[in-house]
């Protein structure tokens, strides 16, 4: 039975049958990466009613799942099995079958006698430009990106990145990587320059090329960096998400380690916008969403950073939306745990469709589903049940 929007049932454990392949006209797929495999959760066009009609390589560690926008139809999933290497594999059929890459993404063997650089994880998943049909870019860990020209089947290294002369110096030693890996993630392609990419490390901070990847510079100009010993570093930052706003793709979003930040490409600086919440809500956190038509207003959900405690104020859940570019945030709880909501949504874990009123998504490290099909004024929990979610990518038929 479908899952209603006001229900808590439990995800199923078994694949349900399903109208997916016939792919009705105006529904919405979840694709939700966990770390014991992946799942499909399917809605109507009015996002009331919602019904898990896919479980993926169970016990698998699933860090995100991806639908092409341009074709609608490839699906890119990142897979580690448990004794097996990370690899790519790709769906036609929304996630019915998979068929692994030919040639996954892998490092460049060293050189007799030196440390080569080993995939532990393939972690962040972008389509490439409009323009550029069966590209795609993938983010790793350690920080690594590469590049597929045939929609995923085989992936190459982008040396200008990996060749660079600073590149060692911007990811930093492996021993200050955060918890869970360095990363390389927030893979942004211009939609009015196929040449103009932005990616993210965690660490080191943002960067930029103009030549699709040939050449990159550090853009972190304004960012606070209180853990470092110089306050105005150029790299090695902890950029936890960035985000470019499709209206305006001069208008950055980023959820750093520390503080929420907002650019304007033209003047090339980071302004931080999170100053601006209440006075005992931190600005920490990991996801960032932005208004596919409103360059000004962004959400975000707001953790206790210090001391790493990683989870909402008073266990208290919220997003908090602005509409001015951070100038002011408002709070919005309707429906969300008033009390006992111990858990954190991490940076791939919230997502928007495209509708008017526009829906938000996002998952929890305790497994749950929460939608909002009001801009996030108020939240129905459409599954629980789940593992750890990683990530949760929105797909409209």
């Amino acid at each position: 039975m479908p899952v209603k929007s006001n229900s808590t049932k439990r995800a199923s454990a078994k694949t349900k049958s399903s109208k997916t392949q016939s792919s009705a006209r105006g529904d919405i797929l979840l694709l939700v990466g966990t770390r014991k495999g992946g799942f499909v959760l399917r809605g109507d066009a009015k996002r009331k009613t919602w019904e898990t009609t896919r479980n993926i390589m169970i016990g698998s560690t699933i860090h995100h799942i991806v639908m092409d926008p341009r074709d609608k139809k490839t699906i890119l999933m990142t897979e580690r099995g448990g004794h097996l290497g990370p690899t790519i594999h790709r769906s036609t059929d929304f996630g019915k079958t998979w068929q692994e890459a030919t040639k996954p993404p892998a490092f460049a063997p060293a050189a007799n006698g030196e440390a080569g650089r080993v995939i532990q994880h393939d972690f962040w998943l972008s389509p490439g430009h409009a323009n550029e049909p069966g590209v795609w870019y993938l983010g790793t860990s350690p920080q690594g990106l590469f590049r597929s020209e045939d929609g995923g089947a085989t992936w190459g290294e982008v040396t200008g990145l990996h060749q660079h002369p600073m590149f060692n110096a911007w990811a930093g030693p492996p021993e200050y990587a955060p918890p869970g890996g360095a990363t390389l993630h927030s893979i942004l392609i211009d939609p009015r320059d196929a040449q103009h990419l932005y990616i993210s490390m965690s660490g080191g901070g943002v960067f930029e090329s103009s030549d699709r990847g040939a050449n990159w510079q550090p853009l972190n100009k304004g960012i606070l960096s209180d853990f470092m010993p110089v306050p105005d570093a150029e790299y090695g930052h902890d950029a936890h998400a960035t985000r470019m706003n499709v209206l305006d793709p001069d208008r950055l979003y980023q959820q750093n380690h520390c503080g929420v930040y907002t650019m304007d490409r033209k003047e090339g600086l980071w302004v931080r916008i999170g100053d601006k919440l209440p006075k005992d809500i931190s600005d920490h956190g990991f996801p960032i969403v932005t208004h596919p038509r409103d360059p000004k207003t962004a959400w975000i959900f707001p953790n206790e950073a210090f001391p790493y405690a990683r989870v909402p104020h008073d266990g208290k859940p919220a997003t908090f939306v602005t509409h001015n570019a951070g100038k002011t945030w408002r709070r919005q709880s309707k429906g969300l745990p008033t009390a006992n909501g111990w858990y954190t949504i991490k940076r791939q874990a919230m997502n928007s469709d495209t509708r008017d009123p526009l829906g938000l998504y996002f998952g929890t490290t305790g497994g749950e589903i929460w939608a909002s099909h009001d801009e996030g004024e108020s939240w129905t929990r459409i599954a629980d049940g789940l593992p750890e979610i990683f990530s949760v990518e929105v797909a409209e038929l």
